[in-house]
């Protein structure tokens, strides 16, 4: 078909596709301002379009990188994507909708993250809305004229059929189809495909005289079905040993008996000749039940999607009732057990888009339906994909990646099939162990440079504070394993022990009197809250430890700590809530080490982490809410702190960790805290150490979750931190007047020395540091469990 030589933005907005390569200036300066009218909290990623023609009208849209927004999609609601995710032509998401990364959604599906309840003593529109979320993982296909209900998790790399009905989760790696749809395999299983399809000469789209595999037609169009560029993914063959890709599957075939021979294998949902499984037989053709027999406010019954009387199974179009006036159903059975909507990690594996996504029937010629891309090249930096072989995947090959380079030279047809593993130079290793023996040289010299000759300054020209000596202290153990040579260890812990206060256990700044306690006996702000961290952690390295129990902590009821608990600022100023609990909870750990200083038998140490076990919230996994102004900045600065003293410090598991790494990256792609020349210590180190502390329990490498992002979050943060030291001066806290500023210092220069620490871990790199943090920072909890709680997790700091 013929186009003009410049498409309109009508095409564009059909073909967004097209847009990066084809746009005019004016067209994307049009672009723009489409995106800049779109109402309510939204974020729009890097190379995005979104249609003019489409109605986008959320509460809350981030779109991620290199994603769209096709012609008379229908957007309201909370929709988070990842990159490189697509919302074909009159695709509806409605209600709460996370997708992951390299998401392909086909046109006119719908995606109903809410639904009426339908109890018997009111009409459906008089009746309140629920919503459970609805949950997608990375690299899924979506075909088109689907419907996905309230309360569905899709694993990772799922594929569902055209005309689907979704209305129980489905695990990673699904192939599915039907109404409602069940899963007709696993995408990576290996069934004998060419003896399969020998024995099938009618396979839809084969010739029985050619002898060929089905055929799959090129793409007419450029539109992607890969995933995100910057986190490169294997081609099919790459996990499917015996694959090749392209192939069709003569299981799918045989059953989806809707498939037709002439539709370019494109699977049609007609129902499955046999009961879903789990399902009693004949439930598919009961007739719907009476709306009496169930009164659960907020759930519908799946017998009523899978038997709509009003539904054409070919047409993909809801019940022929008549429509809601207000919101579409998207009701979510009530005979399908949901799991927690926080809990995504059931079977799910990080990676992206498969090329044998082919097999599944959707049409390789349909501009609304994704089409694969070839993988990008190899040999691409922080490539951690199998090693692709031409026509097929070993798995040999693919274990023996990762540590280096796998010599391919040894694998024989038919002979040693054991890849030589030859390490492959890697010129960012250089540049990390440099930058650290840099640090180590000079550590001496700008210790010397905050000393005034009588304490310490945070920089030339400040006052001394007690919290510049702490820092100087942890700067010295972590570089040079010693003491700052201007004291004695002695004279260091008679000084900073002497500032403790025997009574309450407080510290106050120098010069300052000692803060008066609140009514419950503890403190509730200033530089006090602080130094029960830094004085007590700076004690720890030199030996003794904090010599007196925290009073106010200690003598602190449960009742007393919920009221106190409440009473913070957690919609308002969570980063202030966050840092009290970690005053809170590290006062209650230096308390467990003093035969006088526990809680006194209040069980306050158990309330604390009963009221924080319970509050969280279970969409984001953190504690507050974020605010127009400021984003996501108080409540993930806040994390951190309320978790490095509570969670990581007594080795306990965090909750919904899945949902804080969603939170988090997010919160890290906003502009106004990390944009060029934005991100200050503070902000960096709060995104790394929940990022850190979450992936000890979700995992790491390939199959942790969204480890490829997270991999590319850190590599790129490292690549910015390490340039910024200066030489005999270390590193400045960050740009603008947050903080000690921009100025070098010991603050800035112990926190990006952490900081670079957990980057590193996070790529697996810190051997090339050669140091590891031991005080406020340190990776490992400092105790495991606290009296009551001992048996209720393991270590998720370690």
């Amino acid at each position: 078909m013929d186009h003009p030589s410049q498409p309109s933005v009508r095409h564009f907005d059909h073909c967004p596709w097209l847009f990066a390569d084809a746009a005019t200036e004016e067209q994307r300066a049009a672009q723009r301002e489409v995106q800049r009218t779109v109402g309510g909290d939204t974020g729009i990623g890097e190379r995005c379009y979104v249609a003019e023609s489409a109605a986008v009208f959320p509460d809350r849209l981030r779109l991620g990188d290199d994603s769209y927004i096709a012609a008379h999609a229908y957007v309201t609601g909370e929709l988070d994507t990842g990159s490189h995710c697509t919302l074909n032509p009159f695709t509806t998401v409605r209600g709460n909708v996370v997708l992951g990364d390299g998401v392909r959604i086909g046109a006119h599906t719908s995606l109903l993250g809410f639904n009426h309840s339908m109890a018997p003593d009111r009409p459906v529109y008089r009746q309140p809305l629920t919503s459970r979320g609805i949950r997608v993982g990375d690299d899924v296909w979506i075909g088109s004229h689907v419907i996905v209900v309230d309360g569905v998790t899709i694993g990772d790399h799922c594929v569902i059929g055209a005309g689907a009905v979704v209305t129980r989760n489905l695990p990673a790696w699904s192939v599915a189809a039907g109404n409602p749809a069940r899963v007709l395999r696993d995408r990576r299983e290996v069934r004998g495909v060419r003896a399969a399809a020998a024995a099938t000469p009618a396979l839809p789209g084969m010739r029985p005289d050619d002898g060929r595999t089905p055929t799959t037609r090129p793409a007419r169009d450029p539109e992607p079905g890969a995933a995100p560029a910057d986190n490169p993914q294997p081609a099919a063959h790459d996990r499917r040993p015996g694959w090749v890709a392209g192939a069709a599957n003569a299981e799918t075939a045989a059953a989806a008996p809707g498939r037709q021979p002439d539709d370019s294998c494109t699977p049609t949902t007609h129902p499955a000749p046999d009961p879903e499984p789990g399902a009693a037989a004949g439930d598919q053709e009961r007739a719907p039940h009476d709306r009496r027999e169930v009164q659960v406010a907020g759930t519908a019954d799946s017998e009523a999607a899978a038997a709509a009387p009003g539904k054409r199974q070919d047409d993909g179009r809801t019940p022929t009732d008549c429509p809601a006036r207000d919101h579409e159903p998207g009701a979510a059975p009530a005979d399908n057990p949901q799991p927690a909507a926080h809990d995504r990690r059931a079977g799910w594996v990080a990676g992206a888009a498969n090329a044998e996504a082919a097999a599944t029937g959707t049409r390789p010629d349909d501009s609304c339906t994704p089409t694969p891309r070839p993988a990008p090249d190899p040999g691409e930096p922080h490539d951690r994909r199998a090693v692709r072989v031409a026509g097929a995947a070993d798995a040999e090959v693919a274990a023996a990646v990762g540590a280096g380079v796998a010599d391919l030279s040894g694998i024989r047809p038919g002979g040693d099939r054991t890849p030589t593993a030859r390490p492959a130079p890697d010129p960012r290793t250089a540049t990390l162990a440099a930058f650290a023996d840099t640090a180590r040289d000079q550590a001496a010299g700008l210790l010397d440079r905050c000393w005034d000759g009588e304490r310490y300054v945070d920089r030339p020209g400040a006052v001394p504070t007690v919290r510049a000596h702490c820092d100087a202290v942890e700067i010295a153990d972590l570089l040079l394993g010693a003491v700052p040579e201007h004291l004695s260890t002695e004279e260091h812990i008679g000084r900073l022990s002497g500032l403790q206060d025997p009574k309450s256990g407080l510290v106050p700044e120098f010069g300052e009197p000692l803060p008066v306690a609140d009514a419950d006996g503890f403190i509730g702000e200033g530089a006090a809250l602080y130094h029960v961290l830094c004085v007590g952690y700076a004690l720890d390295l030199l030996g003794p430890g904090i010599p007196h129990p925290v009073r106010g902590v200690r003598d602190m009821t449960a009742r007393q700590l919920i009221v106190r608990l409440e009473a913070l600022p957690w919609l308002t100023g969570a980063w202030g809530a966050g840092a009290w609990v970690d005053s809170l909870a590290t006062a209650a750990h230096w308390n467990l080490r003093h035969d006088d200083g526990g809680d006194s038998g209040h069980g306050t140490p158990e309330a604390l982490f009963g009221w924080l076990l319970t509050r969280a919230d279970p969409w984001t996994g953190l504690w507050g809410s974020p605010s127009a102004e400021e984003g996501r900045l108080q409540v993930v600065n806040g994390y951190y702190r309320l978790t490095r003293g509570s969670f990581a410090q007594f080795g306990l598991p965090v909750p919904y960790p899945e949902r804080v790494v969603d939170a988090v990256l997010d919160h890290a792609r906003d502009a106004r805290h990390f944009g060029p020349g934005r991100e200050n210590a503070c902000n960096v180190l709060d995104v790394a150490h929940p990022l850190w502390l979450c992936t000890q329990q979700l995992g790491r490498g390939a199959d942790g979750y969204r480890s490829g992002e997270i991999h590319d979050w850190a590599e790129r943060q490292l690549a910015t931190v390490l340039p910024r030291w200066q030489d005999g001066r270390g590193f400045g806290f960050g740009p603008g007047a947050a903080g000690p500023g921009p100025e070098p210092g010991l603050q800035g220069t112990e926190m990006w020395l952490a900081i670079v620490w957990y980057l590193a871990d996070l790529l697996g790199r810190t051997a090339e540091l050669g140091y590891r943090p031991r005080g406020i920072h340190r990776p490992e909890p400092a105790r495991q469990g606290i009296t009551g709680l001992s048996r209720a997790g393991g270590a998720s700091g370690s």
